[in-house]
């Protein structure tokens, strides 16, 4: 009876398993992160176009009206260029989150080829083991009679 398979690095296996899970959560949170703020800084620009647009189409301003304007212009600036800034740090975070789960990756397939390798040497191991104990069984059986 041939004895089944087993790998002794099967917790490690599935230690790197999980940590690769983590390392791929971690990088979607990244990635979306990156997206929701693409998406606020194109908001903040889009608004500041709009503005711009409403106050270069009114025939007179008052100087309270353009002191507000003005105002409201260099604070959407400043958040765009925050916003910027927030931005290439999260591109650098995602991008560091992308290689952590390459790496785990790597780790995790690594095993799992050495696991595969293991489990083909242990079948034909065991198939050699099982011929062996067949062709023992023949000659056995079948040995000619002495004379």
């Amino acid at each position: 009876m041939a004895k089944p398979f087993r790998f002794n690095l099967e917790r490690i296996l599935d230690l790197r398993m999980q940590l690769e899970e983590r390392a791929k959560m971690e990088l979607a949170k990244a990635i979306a992160a990156v997206l929701a703020q693409k998406k606020h800084i194109e908001a903040l620009e889009r608004e500041l176009e709009t503005r711009e647009n409403v106050m270069a189409r009114k025939k007179t301003v008052t100087p309270a009206e353009l002191w507000l304007w003005l105002a409201y212009r260099d604070r959407l600036l400043q958040d765009i260029a925050e916003g910027k800034v927030t931005l290439s740090k999260l591109i650098e975070e995602r991008e560091r989150c992308r290689r952590t789960a390459v790496v785990r990756a790597k780790d995790r397939k690594l095993l799992d080829k050495l696991k595969s390798n293991k489990a083909k040497r242990h079948a034909i191991e065991e198939n050699l083991a099982e011929q062996k104990e067949n062709d023992e069984m023949a000659s056995v059986r079948y040995r000619p009679p002495v004379a």
